[in-house]
């Protein structure tokens, strides 16, 4: 059971890092911020509740049993911090969302003080390290304590459920998505957390033994539960960062047949090698040394190879602009080559021309430029013929 949970509180930590990428920007802004709260308090949820965490807890604090009501104080810190996330996500004014806000940290700072207060007044000399409600399901205040941190949860539960379910119907996206996983965890918690260990309390009162109900089945249950519902909170908030990561790693893989042309030119100093590198700075760094190549190649333009270039792709029945890009990139290529041999050019014969890429801000440009030199004939033509031929050779 304890690597069960600690593998959960360990996704919940991981679920944390992705969020927790730049501290100073997230703790700046109310959702980023109540979303790891509440990651991290579901991750301290899981990691108390380990039989061997209880057991440590115990033997440290001389109180037997002291790791349920740490446990129960932190589930309901847990149940705060949805509910503070879930208002934040849904928005409103400042001062809507500063009383709900208020009010949830009131309702379950007041669960946690009763927790303490009952667990105090109770007498649980026997320690209990997995099946603890149900030991002690009859036994005065413990009793109500229990049942207690469960009637908070489950309100929690509840009105999460609720609300979700009435968002979902009004948005799409990923924010929909997000939703529908949190209310498939909320499900989970409900029949892993609630009605499990709510079944086995109540057959105890009764004075059956269905304890198998809250020791075996809900740690599995809840701790998916618990996963799913992460999930649906961290998707939307990393969504539109992962997407804006994917094109860039497209778009570097696309550019890469204009940085092997160019790359021998270029003299920007190379990025450091950190790990924490992210897709977007490496395509950052591409487009400013392709510039930068680009720049120092442009004494070597030919105008002769770019209009011999253009009439050629012209004749292809090739568009005007597709023309354009095709006769840019052979006179790149070209320019390259020649670089490549040694040719310095003669201010004489120095062209005026400026590349379109390097006018227009993006990189849409300069991939243009890249799929030229990859596909067209004419870009290996001018590419591979002599400097000494004529236009012609193209």
């Amino acid at each position: 059971m304890s690597l069960v949970v600690y593998m959960a509180a360990a996704l919940f930590g991981l679920a944390g890092v992705l969020l927790f990428r730049r501290p100073r920007a997230a703790l700046r802004r109310p959702l980023t911020a109540s979303t790891l709260a509440a990651v991290a308090l579901g991750a301290c949820c899981f990691f108390c509740s380990a039989p061997a965490t209880l057991a440590t807890v115990n033997e440290y604090t001389g109180i037997t049993n002291f790791g349920a009501p740490l446990t129960y104080s932190v589930i309901s810190a847990y149940s705060c911090s949805l509910l503070i996330l879930l208002i934040h996500w849904r928005g409103g004014p400042p001062d809507l969302i500063r009383r709900l806000t208020l009010r949830s940290i009131a309702a379950y700072g007041t669960v946690i003080a009763g927790i303490i207060i009952l667990f105090t007044l109770a007498d649980a000399p026997v320690e209990r390290l997995r099946d603890l409600d149900t030991y002690y399901a009859t036994t005065p205040y413990m009793r109500e304590m229990i049942v207690l941190y469960l009637v908070g949860h489950g309100a929690c539960t509840l009105v999460m459920g609720a609300v979700c379910w009435r968002w979902a119907r009004q948005v799409t996206g990923s924010l929909r998505i997000g939703l529908y996983l949190i209310i498939g965890g909320l499900l989970l918690d409900i029949i892993g957390f609630e009605v499990a260990k709510g079944t086995a309390i109540v057959a105890r009162w009764l004075g059956h033994d269905l304890d198998y109900l809250s020791t075996t089945l809900a740690p599995p249950v809840v701790s998916l539960g618990a996963l799913v519902c992460c999930a649906g909170f961290v998707l939307p908030r990393l969504h539109q960062p992962a997407i804006a990561h994917w094109r860039s790693v497209k778009d570097a893989r696309r550019l890469a047949p204009l940085w092997a042309e160019v790359q021998p030119a270029a003299i920007a100093p190379k990025p450091s090698p950190a790990w924490w590198h992210l897709p977007q700075s490496r395509l950052d760094w591409l487009e400013v040394s392709i510039h930068d190549a680009l720049l120092a190649l442009a004494p070597l333009f030919d105008d002769q190879v770019r209009r011999a270039a253009f009439d050629t792709a012209r004749r292809d029945d090739r568009s005007a602009e597709r023309a354009r890009v095709i006769a840019e990139a052979a006179m790149i290529a070209d320019a390259a080559q020649r670089a490549a041999e040694g040719d310095q050019g003669s201010p004489e014969e120095r062209s005026d021309y400026h590349l379109h890429a390097t006018q227009i801000p993006g990189t849409s440009g300069l991939l243009e430029l890249a799929e030229a030199l990859r596909h067209s004939p004419v870009v290996t033509a001018a590419r591979h013929t002599s400097l000494a031929s004529s236009p012609d050779r193209i």
